[in-house]
Parts: structure tokens; C-alpha cells; sequence
């Protein structure tokens, strides 16, 4: 498979230059169609984590509806509902630092019935994970599971304290051993640096995920990042996607939370240039387009959606 082994120093470069040309450039490692995926929020409140950016920290006072793990009824009916809408990926994700003990075997069970569905693969989003938790989802059949750098590893203690970044990144190496697939992404517009910006697509690089989801910042009331709007403008987004997709050709980015603080025009280019996947429908705790907006401008762009 095909790496591109470029410095920082000459990403930065590429960071700077014209942005129609730094998007044809990107463009050149960009795949035909795009992937559709699709979620369920099966737990949600109460982490106890204080990751600066998130509506479900039990550090700061949202308002957010709190509720346990959902049943597998639940999960059906969103799986199917996906399935409709041209979805192939479908992920249970679950607020906390790590799952308790208890928590995994009913996991497990939503995986399974994810699982009996033609046509859809399994992915899960359930935080940090022991070795003993990762083998467990690997034997169960799970096919991809979700876990974000977030930020670079030098801003990582900006965003959050009561974990590190090393700790996300173990869980990465988990999932690979195990031989899951891997989900592995950022949220940009937290203040980072454009150095850091490039930063993040090194570490993936690193990394080697099958698909990094690019989330932007939705600044949620009574955060500490709640006033953040100003953090990144649309330009640097695109300029951003494009970098990520330059130092991550094998890896598919997806549009997830916050992609529409893009223009249409812009999401538009970011689809044309280096973008290939969608999360599609609302998101965890803010709201996305509607699945039939999302085919629709599919086949604007004279694309097809990916069948797995």
C-alpha cells in the first residue's frame, strides 16, 4: 500500500500553498465513491472524564438527557433505519473513560445483533480498552472499532487531564493486534496550531488507521471550549483535510460531528478533493444533515455510495 513519507516541514510547506492546488494535489489520492456510516448514541451523561470539548463530561453542566445502555431492540431498528439509507457501517457508542466489566457482555450483545444484518458491519465506540476487553470484541465478531487521537500529542493536555493521549493511543494498538479494524480521528477548531494540525497527520500516519473521521468543533454552552468558534475558519478546515489525506492516502476521512460549519460549497470541494466518507444523520449530542440530504448530494457530485 502506498505511503507517503513526507516531513513536517514540508507539509507545512504544502499547508501554505495556493489552496485550489493543495486540494488538486489531494485530490490525486482520493477514492471514487463514498461510504456511508451511521451511529447509535446507546449510552449517554455522566463520563467522568474532563475532555473540554464534550456536552457528556460530569465535569460541567449541560443539561444533557443521561441515560444507560439501550437494548438490542433499539439497536435493530437504528441499524436497520441505516441500512435503508444506503449505510454500511453501523457503531454503538457509549459515553465513559472505559467500559465496566458489566458494561462489555451487554455490548457485546448490541454487536451481535448489528451483526446478523446483511449488509452492515459492526463498529464500536466504547472508550479506553484493557487487553482482555479488546480480545473479547475481536472474538465476538466485532469488525471496526472508533477511538480518536482527538489532537496532537503536545496539545493533548489543553483538551483533557484525566487521561493522555498515550492512553488513546494504546487503545489503537489494541485494536490492530487484535485484528479489528481501526477508526481513528481528530476534532479540529479546539485551538491547536496549524504546526500541530500537521502534527495530528503525522501521528496518524503512524498510526495507519482504515478510516480517520474529521470531526470540528461544535462548541457546546457551559464547556470550557464553549466559546471556541473562532478557533478555525473554512479555509484552514480544507487546507487541514487536505494535509491529512496527503499523509494518509490508504486511509478513508470522513465527515463526522461539526461538518456543518462548512458551506455547502465547501463540503462540496472537500468531497471532490479528499473526502470519502460521511457519517451521516445526527451525531452524538449535535445535530448532522438528513440521510436523503446526504444521497442527494451524493449523486450531485456523480458519485456512488460504497456497497461493502
Amino acid at each position: 500500500m502506498e505511503r507517503i513519507n513526507l516531513t513536517k516541514e514540508e507539509l507545512l510547506e504544502l499547508y501554505d500553498m495556493d489552496l485550489d492546488i493543495l486540494l488538486e494535489l489531494s485530490s490525486k489520492y482520493l477514492k471514487d465513491d463514498i461510504e456511508f456510516c451511521s451511529l447509535v448514541n446507546a449510552r449517554n451523561g455522566k463520563c467522568s472524564q474532563n475532555c473540554k470539548y464534550c456536552a457528556q463530561s460530569s465535569h460541567y453542566r449541560t443539561d444533557i438527557e443521561c441515560y444507560p445502555l439501550v437494548d438490542k431492540e433499539t439497536v435493530k431498528k437504528a441499524a436497520l433505519e441505516a441500512k435503508e439509507h444506503h449505510v454500511s457501517r453501523f457503531a454503538v457508542v457509549t459515553s465513559g473513560k472505559s467500559p465496566d466489566e458489566s458494561d462489555v457482555e451487554g455490548i457485546i450483545d448490541l454487536i451481535k445483533e448489528i451483526n446478523k444484518i446483511d449488509g452492515i458491519r459492526s463498529c464500536a465506540s466504547i472508550g479506553i480498552l484493557t487487553e482482555e476487553q479488546a480480545e473479547k470484541l475481536s472474538k465476538c465478531g466485532l469488525k471496526r472499532f472508533h477511538h480518536n487521537i482527538n489532537t496532537s500529542k503536545s496539545y493533548y493536555p489543553q483538551v483533557c487531564t484525566t487521561h493522555t493521549w498515550e492512553d488513546r493511543l494504546n487503545t489503537c494498538k489494541l485494536v490492530k493486534k487484535y485484528g479489528m479494524e481501526l477508526c481513528c480521528g481528530v476534532i479540529l477548531g479546539m485551538g491547536e496550531s496549524v504546526d500541530q494540525r500537521v502534527e495530528m497527520a503525522l501521528e496518524l500516519a503512524e498510526i495507519q488507521p482504515d478510516s480517520i473521521p474529521i470531526n470540528i468543533l461544535m462548541p457546546i454552552p457551559q464547556t470550557p471550549f464553549e466559546n471556541y468558534f473562532d478557533k478555525i475558519d473554512e479555509e484552514n478546515i480544507l487546507r487541514t483535510l487536505a494535509i491529512f489525506k496527503i499523509a494518509n492516502p490508504n486511509s478513508i476521512l470522513r465527515f463526522c460531528g461539526g461538518r456543518m460549519r462548512l458551506s455547502e460549497e465547501n463540503q462540496i470541494k472537500a468531497l471532490k478533493s479528499c473526502v470519502e466518507g460521511i457519517l451521516t444523520g445526527n451525531y452524538l449530542t449535535t445535530t448532522g444533515k438528513s440521510p436523503d440530504e446526504d444521497i442527494a448530494l451524493v449523486k450531485k457530485l456523480n458519485k456512488k455510495i460504497l456497497k461493502l
